[in-house]
């Protein structure tokens, strides 16, 4: 709310960079928001926490520009140790030159950020249930190519999906030409479908995309047996880097429609 402009034109673009300190993975990242000193997101990240009491969230707001560096607005940070587990909270920060408390500029009003934050401990059957799920893949299958290996999708679960003519959901992945389908989920806006896939690959996908659209399908309206829910396109460089991600997308040609999906690369 309220930020500064930064653009000779007199707005800004902005966009947040979000980051856990103490683990190694990249800075996530909202959308840009043109034109806009008051933007709102409405976006979801999950991060996988080791200690809540000393990791803290970093939060970075951007100006985008087409050419050159993107200008600094203000930054801001949240200690995990001030969030009650399981209980949302709503932080209304202001925005920082930096995160010295003496340094005069940080006087300067530069606008505000809001975020809720929701702390979820992972129960020990999970953690276990999880780990070993995890140990059980960390190794490429025999038969897989030298330099390739195992790209594992999880399709977890979607929310607020809405059908024009009916809300029958099923998701369908293509990799690479290749296409596979969840079950289909009957009258369900918040299906959870938790199904893993399984891709055999020759070499690192690093410049592969990951296709998911989810489909709604009636056998009762023959006019309109079937219709898309929104779709997903995500590029696997990172999985490449991380070996791992879960993240939550914002479906694409959807009112509100977001889906989680796991992604695992195992080398060979």
């Amino acid at each position: 709310m309220k930020l500064k402009k930064k653009d000779l034109l007199g707005a800004s673009d902005p966009y947040v960079k979000l980051k856990l300190t103490g683990d190694n993975l990249p800075s996530k990242t909202t959308t840009v928001k043109h034109k806009n000193l008051n933007p709102e997101w409405n976006e979801e990240f999950s991060f996988v926490i080791k200690d809540p009491e000393t990791q803290a969230l970093d939060l970075h707001v951007y100006d985008w520009e087409q050419v050159g560096k993107h200008d600094k607005m203000g930054m801001n940070a949240i200690q995990l140790k001030e969030v009650t587990p399981e209980e949302p909270k709503v932080f209304t920060l202001e925005l920082l030159k930096n995160m010295d408390p003496n340094d005069a500029q940080n006087e300067k009003s530069r606008g505000q950020i809001v975020l809720e934050v929701t702390y979820k401990p992972f129960k020990e059957e999970e953690m276990n249930k999880s780990f070993d799920r995890i140990q059980s893949l960390q190794i490429a299958p025999e038969g897989t190519p030298p330099g390739g290996g195992l790209l594992v999708i999880v399709i977890h679960e979607a929310q607020d999906l809405e059908g024009k003519y009916h809300t029958n959901p099923h998701a369908r992945l293509t990799f690479k030409g290749e296409e596979r389908k969840t079950k289909t989920m009957k009258k369900n806006r918040d299906p959870r479908w938790e199904e893993e896939f399984q891709f055999m690959v020759e070499e690192p996908p690093t410049n592969q995309k990951l296709h998911v659209e989810v489909f709604s399908t009636s056998s009762r309206n023959l006019l309109r047996q079937k219709e898309s829910l929104g779709y997903i396109d995500i590029g696997l460089a990172d999985v490449v880097t991380n070996k791992r991600i879960n993240e939550r997308y914002h479906l694409i040609d959807s009112k509100n429609g977001r889906i989680q999906i796991e992604i695992q690369w195992i080398a060979s």
